[in-house]
């Protein structure tokens, strides 16, 4: 009997402090915050700034000349034949069509060039946090980001040790 409690009173501390280590192998992080801060995303950011302005500027270039033309063409509706007028109309609706193109072309460009940005540094970001969880023991991290994921933060914050592993 003495042995039973002795054995039950070994396992019931095992299990115990089997169960405080476990809990402490879980981490969270804010993924987003970390991808945001890094040297990359911002020059990233930067780059797709300037890319925007110089398509913003071809855009409303096109966009004062295509204005410019439907004004003139207005004006002198009433001095041109039909046929002209008919003409000119076609031309408006083509160039205004080539406007629409080249505004969704640009957008889309824009959000390819963000999409083929963002994975190299969302997979190295990952990357870091698989390095430093593993070497603290870390079996699952949670993204803090997603606000209504992480009801409780009782694993470790890995944010401060991801940054310092991606130098920044």
């Amino acid at each position: 009997m003495k042995n039973f409690k002795s054995l039950l009173l070994i396992a019931v501390f095992t299990l115990g402090f089997g169960g405080v280590a476990n809990a402490q192998k879980s981490g969270h992080i804010d993924f987003e915050k970390l991808v945001a801060e890094m040297p990359a995303t911002k020059k990233l950011k930067l780059d797709i700034e300037k890319l925007g302005k110089t398509y913003q500027d071809e855009v409303e270039g096109m966009a004062k000349k295509l204005d410019a033309k439907m004004k003139k063409y207005t004006q002198e509706q009433n001095t041109q034949t039909k046929e002209i007028n008919e003409i000119r109309a076609k031309e408006v609706q083509q160039e205004n069509q080539r406007y629409e193109q080249l505004r969704q072309t640009a957008y889309q460009d824009m959000q390819q060039k963000q999409a083929d940005g963002l994975k190299p540094i969302v997979e190295k970001a990952q990357k870091a946090i698989e390095e430093v969880a593993a070497a603290k023991g870390i079996l699952y991290v949670f993204d803090a980001s997603m606000g209504k994921g992480l009801l409780v933060k009782k694993g470790e914050d890995l944010y401060a040790a991801v940054k310092a592993k991606l130098g920044f």
